[in-house]
C-alpha cells in the first residue's frame, strides 16, 4: 500500500511550542467533510499511524490530521526548546485543542482517535474542552490506552532510571535494542513494523522519554471520561499488551458502559501496526 502524502504545518502554542501538524486532504474535499485527528503514543510520532492513515485514505471522503506531540518527533516542547522541560498530560490536551483550531475547517465533524499516550491526550481534552466534544466530535477511537493507574513495566528501578533519563538530552540511535519489539509487539510482529517503530523511538530524546514516563505514571484522567459518555467510543485492546494491559480496557468500558470494547487476540501494544486493518475499521465505523 502506499505511504500516504502529507502536508505539513507549523503551529505554535501559547507557550511557545512549535507543534508540526500533518494534514492529507484529497483535492477538491468539502470544509464540512469529517476530519479524522488521530494522537500518537510515547516516544514515537505522527509515523506510527501511517499504516492506519493508509487505509483511511484509501477510502477516501475524509480529512486526515495527526502531529507530532510535544518533545517527540518535530514537534519542540515549551519556548520551542527541543529539549528538557516538565511533560504534562493536559498540556497534551490542550495541544490537541490547538491543532483542532488551527487545521481542522470549523464546519467539519471530528473523529479523534489516539494510541497509548495519544489516548490520554484526548481524555484529557474531553476533560479540558467539554464543549468542544459535545459540539464537534462525533466519535472517538481509543488504541491500546488507560485512563489511569499505569504502574509501568514493574522493573527494579525503572522510576529512578527514567528519573535519570529526563535529564539527558540525547537521543538514544543504535541503543534502542530488540527489547521494544519483546515489550512493546505481540505475536507474529512483522519486522518492517519493529524497523519502523524502533526508527521513531530512536530519534526520542532521552530526556522526552524520562519526562513523560513520570507524567504517564501520575496520568489520571477517570474523571474526564465524563465528558465522553454521550460520545460514541470504541476501545481497542491487545491481550498481549504489556504496556497498557487489557484491564486498563476493562477499567474504561466500566466507565463508558455504552462504549464497544474489542480484545484482539495475540496483539501487543502497537496496534496502528499490528492491527491497522481493526483500527481503521473502528475508525471507518464512528
Amino acid at each position: 500500500m502506499a505511504r500516504i502524502d502529507w502536508n505539513t504545518r507549523e503551529v505554535t502554542a501559547p507557550d511557545g511550542a512549535r507543534l508540526a501538524v500533518f494534514v492529507h486532504e484529497q483535492a477538491g474535499l468539502a470544509p464540512d467533510a469529517t476530519t479524522i485527528v488521530m494522537a500518537h503514543g510515547w516516544t514515537l510520532d505522527h509515523r506510527s499511524w501511517e499504516p492506519v492513515a493508509d487505509r483511511l485514505a484509501a477510502e477516501g471522503g475524509r480529512r486526515i490530521v495527526a502531529w507530532d506531540q510535544r518533545g517527540h518527533g518535530g514537534s519542540s516542547v515549551a519556548g520551542g526548546a527541543r529539549r528538557g522541560g516538565e511533560a504534562s498530560v493536559h498540556a497534551l490536551g490542550d495541544d490537541l485543542a490547538l491543532v483542532i483550531e488551527k487545521a481542522v475547517p470549523a464546519g467539519s465533524p471530528i473523529i479523534l482517535a489516539g494510541h497509548s499516550m495519544g489516548g490520554m491526550t484526548i481524555m484529557a481534552f474531553a476533560g479540558m474542552h467539554p464543549d468542544v466534544v459535545r459540539e464537534r466530535v462525533t466519535s472517538v477511537v481509543l488504541v491500546a490506552t488507560s485512563a489511569g493507574q499505569l504502574r509501568g513495566l514493574r522493573i527494579p528501578g525503572e522510576a529512578l532510571a527514567m528519573r535519570a533519563l529526563s535529564h539527558i538530552p540525547w537521543r538514544p540511535g543504535v541503543f534502542a535494542t530488540t527489547r521494544s519489539q519483546r515489550i512493546a509487539f505481540g505475536q507474529e510482529a512483522r519486522k518492517e513494523d519493529v524497523i519502523a517503530a524502533r526508527a521513531q523511538m530512536r530519534g526520542t530524546r532521552l530526556s522526552t522519554t524520562g519526562s513523560y514516563y513520570k507524567a504517564l505514571m501520575a496520568h489520571d484522567e477517570l474523571a474526564a471520561l465524563e465528558s465522553l459518555k454521550d460520545t460514541p467510543v470504541t476501545i481497542l485492546v491487545g491481550t498481549r499488551d504489556m504496556l497498557t494491559p487489557p484491564r486498563h480496557a476493562k477499567a474504561l468500558a466500566e466507565a463508558l458502559p455504552d462504549a464497544d470494547a474489542q480484545f484482539l487476540e495475540g496483539k501487543g501494544h502497537m496496534l496502528t501496526y499490528e492491527a491497522p486493518d481493526e483500527v481503521a475499521a473502528a475508525i471507518l465505523r464512528s
